[in-house]
Order: structure tokens, then sequence, then C-alpha cells
């Protein structure tokens, strides 16, 4: 049987991004996992990644809360720094 962990290893996403979309979908991780690996092969799947963490970051500044407001930046930044094609600024 398969762990979350093991999910997550091989959908090609941190437990951080996995736990973004869960976040921003309201879906179990093992769920967003799935969803993740999913989007992570898709051509529109990588900025839309992306997005989920900006709008995750978003809600967080909202309610203040700092502690996951930076939690969130730092997955952010690890997610473009490894999919390239998510730092859409650069694109343009």
């Amino acid at each position: 049987m398969l762990t979350l962990e093991d999910c997550i290893d091989l959908c090609e996403l941190t437990a951080e991004e996995v736990e973004a979309i869960a976040e921003h979908e309201q879906i179990p991780e093992i769920i967003a996992a799935e969803l993740g690996n999913y989007l992570i092969h898709t051509d529109s799947g990588v900025p839309k990644i992306r997005r989920i963490i900006l709008d995750d970051i978003e809600r967080a500044e909202k309610r203040g809360d700092t502690n996951h407001v930076i939690t969130l930046k730092l997955t952010l930044k690890h997610f473009v720094e490894t999919h390239p094609q998510a730092d859409v600024d650069r694109m343009l």
C-alpha cells in the first residue's frame, strides 16, 4: 500500500506544494498529490499551481497569519525555482 509520502514523492512536488493545493482546493492531501501530479504534466498546470500558491498567500495575508504567509512564500520561491515555466514574469 502506498502512503501519502510515497504519493508525494511520485508527483514531482514537495509536501509543502501539495499542502498548498490541498488548502486551496479544500481536499485531502492524498487527492491534492494526484491533482498536482496531473497539473505538473499539462501545459497550463504549472502556472495554475503558481496561482494556487499565490491565492493561498493572499488569503493568509487577509487572515493576518504571518507565519503561514512566510511558509507559503518560501513554497512559492522553491516552486518557481524548480519549475521555471511557473515564473510568468520572466516570460513577458
